[in-house]
């Protein structure tokens, strides 16, 4: 047998175990740490702008011709759309599991590559990006101004050109998003009437603006090919893009015949501003500039938030006075924590195990074996995962098992206390414990290694869970025939009487084990000579436990508490960003109150659900305290928020709600449903029949919280163009805006 080989040569079943544990720790020490598999479907995100545009046009012109070209690209899952008001469109393209998202954004830009003849000349113009990224950022930073020194808009300013570029740079970044307040600009106050009395328009000046703040290439003097002689070569450069106000103000718009000269600065006023003035951000009340980090697809987040931190810390050493940053929000926190969890579990596992082999076995040298076993299958079953391509994660090391020694040293125990010398009771012992141990690691591989070739989310999902447990059931069954029997003939000796306290204990529990143990067997000899009484007392548990089960909720997975939550604010149709904003103030001062939170960043005028700006939407990231220094769970933090919101903030639909179970699958908890309309209707008839379904479920008991970020009746004003009169004055209907 095999067993015996290495009962006699007990040196090379510890320098296999040794090695074992080796590659164990080298493979654990590379491999990433995740809350869950990889089972996030790759989305790649194609986002462009129509200046000027409403939602309606957009759809019509940009994402129509976008999603003809796209649909049907290979292994698509699905597609949608978001098009809004403040003229942006964002296409998200969901693949299948199993695919390269680097090969998905290939074949998604060569699709758009067919589709951009049909797009209007601006939006070629503005170009198209398409990104790798997940559902919800993994980390929020906030820059901000200690003392107020600075205000939102140099924040957001110096966080684009300073800090993004700095962060697309970290491996495994897909998108770093600037919320909040935007790029500088110069800004054209324009005005009418100083225009209409000069027999000017907008499009003059915005024409004039373009010819002379352009980069004018001048070329050289004395460049190849010149006579012989010349002497000396000069590069010309001449006025390029404008910079100042200033030099702004002395662009030429109309040279007079009298010879005076109209100028930019006559008819407007000039200043630097902000790009636009379409979102507010603050953190805990003080103005900041907001950055959203989304990892890209496949990477791992706790290395792409380890190298997003090494590098704000890096920047900050350059950072001007009275300039700060904040990670107030970390999306990683719950996966170390859970980790951690887990490990102090495998641990109390392993010391339960000792105990209990400690007070039956009543050896020292007995409960040895099965410490230093346990260990060499746990520690070595990660030396098989780099092969597999697993990470550390809740469900892999869920599948990590106990070891089998426990069978073979209480067997080698028996042989020994018959009077046989430990290495012929551990050659007996192993004759009778080889083969179940083989029988139930092969019934147990078969039950679980099945689970492995199941497809789709949920397969990816159990599929490290139910190879760990294969494995590490092969491992364990490896070392109770080779490491613990060899152990066992090593250490083992015959058992010797004990004395003082530990004999009292010692036969104060066998006492009761005995006891119990006569009770148990006349318990099984009752139950066997009354057949129909054990029968009667199954089926009672079955139907209690299928009571008890029919009462308990399902889902997916259940939701956890990930120590973040987020908040939504929407305004009736139409409100301005100053009453959004001051929702939000009145919002942040009852997050400030409630009792958990530790950090409140708002963003007035973007929703996080729709990932589109409107001045009626507001959001909000709530960080909570960490789990040790708070007693209330996200759950009871979340309700809490929610009752405050429902009384005291009636003038808006304003709701917390928890992240989603699987971080990346949608944006919130729970599910979504999404109504679309193949008739061809109008908006207002999906409109419609959106509200009808809308408030069949509301009736519904089991359902709650059910809205939809979907607004068709936003008060809008509508040009109606004259264009016979427009032509017949000469005007271009273009610019009739």
């Amino acid at each position: 047998m095999i067993s015996d080989f290495f009962i006699r040569r007990p040196i090379v079943a510890m320098v296999i175990s040794i090695i074992t544990v080796v590659l164990g720790v080298i493979a654990m020490r590379g491999l990433p740490l995740a809350q869950f598999p990889e089972i996030v479907p790759p989305q790649i995100t194609v986002s462009t702008a129509y200046t000027g545009a409403d939602a309606i046009t957009i759809e019509q012109s940009v994402a129509t011709p976008l999603e003809q070209q796209m649909n049907g690209v290979d292994k698509m899952l699905y597609l949608q759309s978001t098009n809004a008001n403040d003229g942006t469109m964002q296409l998200v393209v969901t693949f299948d599991i199993d695919t390269d998202v680097n090969i998905d954004q290939v074949n998604v830009q060569n699709r758009i590559s067919q589709a951009q003849p049909n797009l209007p000349a601006d939006v070629n113009q503005f170009g198209l990006t398409t990104r790798k990224s997940t559902g919800l950022p993994m980390l929020v930073i906030s820059l901000y101004s200690p003392h107020r020194t600075f205000d939102s808009l140099f924040l957001a300013n110096y966080a684009n050109i300073n800090i993004n570029d700095a962060l697309y740079r970290v491996p495994g970044v897909g998108e770093a998003r600037l919320l909040g307040a935007n790029d500088y600009a110069m800004r054209i106050w324009v005005r009418p009437d100083l225009l209409s009395r000069l027999g000017l328009s907008v499009p003059d000046l915005a024409n004039a603006v373009k010819q002379q703040s352009n980069v004018n290439p001048s070329g050289r003097i004395g460049a190849e090919p010149v006579p012989p002689g010349m002497e000396k070569t000069y590069t010309v450069r001449a006025l390029g893009r404008l910079q100042t106000p200033e030099e702004f103000g002395q662009i030429v718009l109309r040279a007079n015949s009298d010879g005076s000269i109209v100028r930019l600065k006559d008819v407007a006023r000039i200043e630097l501003g902000a790009l636009d003035y379409q979102q507010r951000s603050r953190m805990n009340g003080q103005p900041s500039a907001i950055v959203a980090i989304n990892q890209a697809p496949g990477s791992n987040a706790l290395a792409v938030a380890a190298g997003v931190k090494k590098t704000l810390a890096e920047l900050k050493t350059r950072f001007p006075s009275d300039l700060d940053y904040a990670v107030v929000l970390d999306t990683t926190l719950p996966v170390t924590e859970g980790i951690r969890e887990i490990v102090i579990t495998l641990l109390e596992a392993l010391i339960l195990v000792i105990l209990v082999v400690f007070v039956f076995l009543q050896n020292w040298r007995a409960t040895l074996i099965p410490a230093i076993a346990v260990p060499v299958s746990l520690i070595g079953t990660f030396a098989v995962f780099p092969f597999l391509s697993f990470s550390i994660n809740t469900l892999s090391l869920f599948g990590l098992v106990v070891d089998d020694a426990i069978v073979v040293v209480e067997a080698v125990e028996r042989h020994i206390e018959r009077g046989l010398t430990p290495r012929d009771a551990a050659s007996h012992a192993m004759k009778e414990v080889s083969g179940p141990v083989v029988a139930i690691a092969i019934i147990l591989v078969s039950v679980f290694l099945p689970v492995a070739f199941v497809g789709g989310v949920q397969g990816r999902l159990n599929n490290q869970f139910a190879v760990t447990i294969a494995i590490a059931m092969l491992i364990s069954a490896f070392n109770a025939l080779t490491l613990s029997p060899a152990l066992a003939a090593l250490l083992l000796r015959p058992r010797q009487s004990s004395r003082g306290l530990l004999a009292r204990f010692y036969g104060g529990f066998n006492h009761l084990f005995s006891v119990a143990t006569t009770e148990y067997v006349n318990w099984s000899q009752g139950l066997i000579r009354k057949a129909i009484v054990a029968i009667l007392i199954l089926t009672g548990f079955t139907a209690a436990a299928s009571l008890l089960g029919a009462r308990l909720p399902t889902g997916f997975l259940p939701d956890e508490d990930y120590g973040y939550a987020f908040l939504n604010v929407q305004l009736p149709p139409a409100a301005s960003l100053w009453r959004t904003d001051e929702v939000l103030k009145k919002i942040e001062r009852i997050l400030n109150e409630t009792e958990g939170v530790a950090h409140t960043t708002t963003v007035a005028g973007f929703s996080l659900l729709t990932r589109t700006s409107a001045p009626y939407q507001g959001f909000s990231f709530v960080d909570f305290k960490p789990w040790d220094e708070r007693k209330e769970t996200a759950e009871q933090i979340i309700g809490n928020i929610n009752g405050r919101l429902a009384s005291e903030v009636p003038e808006a639909i304003a709701f917390a709600f928890g992240p989603p179970a699987i971080p990346g699958l949608g944006t919130a908890g729970g599910f979504s449903i999404w109504l679309q309309d193949r008739s061809g209707g109008p908006v207002d008839f999906l409109d419609r029949n959106l509200q009808a379904f809308l408030a069949a479920c509301r009736r519904r008991p089991e359902l709650a919280g059910v809205v939809s970020q979907f607004t068709a009746s936003v008060p809008q004003i509508y040009a109606d163009v004259d264009r016979d009169k427009a032509l017949k004055q000469g005007v271009a209907v273009g610019t009739c805006t």
